[in-house]
């Protein structure tokens, strides 16, 4: 897929290798943006891309097609849902605890 932008450099990840949640984070301002609607949100960043591990980037619609919550009254909220999402979709490789504790122990 051709991505709007690399999602390792400055614009994905400020320069260094950041991953799902931290670079989901950077595209909200904590005390400005919330609450929070999901369309609009996926709508406005769905395409950008998101560092799942080391060698996997997938576009944030794809880990927003699990997340269940309409709206997120704080980045808590959303930080939580994200989770859960990911975890649902299969994109974390490490459980230690969730659907599967045994796929990966600490």
């Amino acid at each position: 897929m051709d991505w709007p932008h690399d999602p390792d450099g400055e614009e994905g990840s400020e320069g260094m290798r950041k991953f799902d949640m931290a670079i989901i984070a950077k595209k909200v301002d904590e005390e400005g943006d919330f609450p929070l609607e999901r369309d609009a949100f996926v709508a406005d960043h769905g395409d950008d891309p998101i560092r799942v591990n080391y060698g996997k980037v997938v576009a944030m619609r794809e880990i927003f097609e699990y997340v269940e919550e309409e709206s997120f009254e704080t980045i808590l909220d959303m930080h939580k849902a994200v989770g859960r999402a990911m975890r649902a979709g299969g994109f974390w490789d490490y459980h230690p605890v969730g659907p599967n504790p045994e796929k990966k122990s600490a």
